[in-house]
């Protein structure tokens, strides 16, 4: 019965070691796409995030990230008055502000 099954011999070992960079290749790709498809982009956002809010003004008429819409009233360095309404006001974070509308945008009652 032995003729039916062939002996299996161990193959030759590799020559020398691989590359590491052959073996790290794939992690760096990875880590590129990452960085210029996910981790650029929210840096850039981030920062054009900033530069808005250091630069909003009394009488900007703005929206909030809950969809608030009103006028800048007063300014401080960590929260602004934003009339929503005829004699209505509320004070909110300025990082709480999503963007600034065009003059105009809201109009008088």
């Amino acid at each position: 019965m032995d003729f039916l099954i062939s002996n299996a011999w161990a193959q030759q070992g590799a020559q020398g070691e691989p590359n590491a960079l052959i073996t790290f290749l794939p992690l760096i790709i990875l880590f590129v796409l990452f960085y210029f498809l996910l981790i650029r982009p929210q840096m850039k956002r981030a920062k054009e995030h900033r530069q808005m809010v250091e630069a909003l003004a009394e009488g900007d008429e703005i929206v909030t990230n809950g969809g608030v819409a009103g006028r800048i009233t007063a300014l401080g360095d960590n929260f602004i008055d934003v009339e929503i309404a005829d004699k209505v006001t509320v004070k909110v974070q300025r990082q709480s502000v999503s963007s600034v509308l065009p003059k105009g945008t809201l109009k008088e009652a």
